[in-house]
């Protein structure tokens, strides 16, 4: 008896895209042969175009997209490796001088004790633990000077620092558009220059602490020598370049490497001297205290084995402290890695002035806008800079950064 009635739906032309059950490889060697169906290429176009490229008709090649996310996940994931290990690192600096300390003045002060105690077993127990500490903080401080934990973790803060800037380098280069297979070879180069610059295994590659001579830390890979150019024409101008540029560009090179890359390998030979100095001194006063304490008692030493005892340890807890606890490896480390920075400046430099192509050369504007940020100057400052050089000479004592 009862009816229903049901709403009747109205159908619509709307078409699905086919699946294709084609393997990923099989369809990327597709698209780049030129003979993918045109039914589906246009989704692989949205993804792979940027939005500058929207109207053309250039598509990138999607495997050298794939090698540069490939390079970027393994370049992020390296960032993360240092980062973690700096904090460890980090932990074992204050772990290590905490405890090298606390058993440096415990021993110390049984040795003094054991100083004022009559002859018998507390005297003996009292003499052969401060030994035993002494000679233990002596093993842990050689091994702690032998590594510098301080100096380790703030390779690798540069380390990880490096590494995100050179993903943010690949980030910029996807975003723009259209790859290339160079820069696929130029990002191993950088992730591969920076892991042997910043080696994580301590034994066998770990980066050697107290070098003969202060070097500028090389964290980039190395460019081979170009023969250089003639000067541009004055009124000629070829990808941002001229020759008022071109002569900006020398004197500026020239103050980096006369003032600012001198003077941190200038500071980075003190600080390398004072650490030497430091990692000798505090394992020869532990070694000393020790002997010290292990002749506390006998009447025929006097007071000396009392007083090498108590003071030789109160003395190693004081440079222990100085050293460690002030990171003066942490501050060589520094010093080498800003010497570095301006060598790379440097070199930056030299290789766009040395090329023979000047259109193969970074953009002439481009790149002293970068020079001017790097230095911490705006352009006109930058050129005041450069001027002043020329004009002085020699006499010239500005720095070129003012950033540090």
């Amino acid at each position: 008896m009862a009816a229903i009635s049901m709403p009747k739906f109205r159908t619509s032309s709307t078409s699905f895209p086919e699946l294709s059950a084609r393997g990923l490889v099989e369809e990327l060697d597709m698209m780049r042969n030129g003979s993918y169906p045109s039914t589906t290429t246009h989704h692989f176009e949205t993804y792979t175009k940027s939005p500058s490229d929207a109207n053309t008709s250039s598509v990138s090649d999607p495997l050298v997209l794939a090698k540069l996310y490939a390079i970027m996940e393994a370049v992020a994931d390296r960032v993360e490796m240092h980062k973690n290990i700096g904090e460890q690192r980090n932990n074992w600096n204050s772990l290590l001088l905490t405890s090298i300390n606390t058993i440096t003045l415990a021993a110390a002060t049984m040795a003094g004790i054991a100083a004022t105690s009559v002859a018998g077993s507390p005297l003996v127990a009292l003499k052969l633990a401060s030994t035993l500490m002494y000679l233990g903080a002596t093993g842990m401080l050689v091994i702690m000077n032998k590594i510098q934990p301080s100096q380790l973790a703030e390779e690798q803060r540069n380390a990880a620092r490096l590494f995100k800037q050179l993903h943010g380098e690949i980030q910029t280069t996807i975003a723009i558009g259209n790859p290339t297979v160079r820069d696929v070879k130029e990002a191993m180069e950088k992730v591969l220059a920076l892991d042997q610059a910043y080696p994580l295994p301590l034994i066998g590659k770990m980066l050697e602490k107290f070098p003969a001579s202060v070097e500028p830390a090389v964290w980039w890979p190395q460019q081979g020598q170009k023969s250089q150019i003639k000067g541009l024409g004055k009124k000629m101008e070829k990808n941002g370049w001229n020759a008022e540029l071109e002569e900006q560009m020398r004197e500026v090179v020239g103050v980096l490497r006369k003032n600012d890359k001198a003077d941190y390998l200038r500071l980075g030979e003190k600080g390398l001297k004072l650490n030497k100095v430091l990692a000798f001194c505090g394992p020869l006063l532990t070694g000393l205290a020790a002997v010290g304490s292990a002749f506390v008692g006998y009447p025929s030493h006097g007071s000396w084995a009392v007083v090498l005892g108590v003071v030789g340890g109160a003395l190693a807890s004081v440079v222990n402290m100085f050293e460690h606890g002030g990171q003066v490896g942490m501050v060589f480390e520094m010093y080498r890695s800003n010497a570095g920075f301006f060598k790379l400046m440097e070199e930056s430099v030299e290789a766009n002035l040395k090329e023979r192509d000047v259109e193969r050369r970074e953009n002439g504007e481009l790149f002293q806008l970068k020079v001017a940020l790097q230095l911490g100057r705006s352009l006109s400052e930058l050129k005041e800079l450069a001027d002043s050089s020329a004009q002085k000479g020699n006499d010239f004592e500005e720095f070129g950064s003012k950033l540090f």
